[in-house]
C-alpha cells in the first residue's frame, strides 16, 4: 500500500517544480502567455505515472490549445524535471484541462438566475 503521506509530498514537490518549468523554462510562448495553473496533480501509487490538471483564465477553445501545445511539450517538461528533482524515476506525465472550476461557476450562475427569478416572482406577488 503506498504511503499517502509520500504520495502528498511528492505531488507537492512536483506541482512546485512544474510550475516553475512552465513559467521560466519552457520556451512556448504560446503557454507563458496565458496564464496557465496547476489545480490538482493525481499522482499514481507506484509514482510512475501523474495526471496534472490546469486552469487558465482563457476561452476553452484556448484552454484545449494550452492542453494539447503543454502535452507535446511533455518530454522537454519531463527532462526539465529530471534535471530539478532526485528521483529514480520521473513519473510519465499527462495534462489535461480541469473542468470543474466551470462546472462550479456554471452551477453558481444557474443558482444566481434562479435566485432573481424568484425574487421577480415575490416583487409581483407584493405588488398584487
Amino acid at each position: 500500500m503506498p504511503n499517502n503521506y509520500r504520495l502528498a509530498k511528492v505531488s507537492s514537490l512536483l506541482k512546485k517544480e512544474i510550475t516553475l518549468i512552465l513559467q521560466n523554462d519552457l520556451e512556448n510562448d504560446f503557454i507563458r502567455d496565458h496564464f496557465v495553473n496547476i489545480s490538482k496533480i493525481d499522482l499514481s501509487g507506484d509514482l510512475q505515472h501523474c495526471k496534472i490538471y490546469i486552469t487558465s483564465t482563457a476561452q476553452e477553445k484556448v484552454r484545449k490549445e494550452i492542453v494539447e501545445n503543454l502535452n507535446t511539450a511533455k518530454s522537454s517538461i519531463r527532462h526539465n524535471l529530471g534535471k530539478r528533482i532526485e528521483m529514480r524515476r520521473v513519473p510519465e506525465i499527462i495534462f489535461k484541462d480541469d473542468v470543474v472550476l466551470d462546472k462550479g461557476l456554471s452551477v453558481l450562475k444557474l443558482l444566481d438566475e434562479l435566485k432573481n427569478q424568484n425574487h421577480n416572482v415575490e416583487d409581483k406577488d407584493a405588488k398584487s
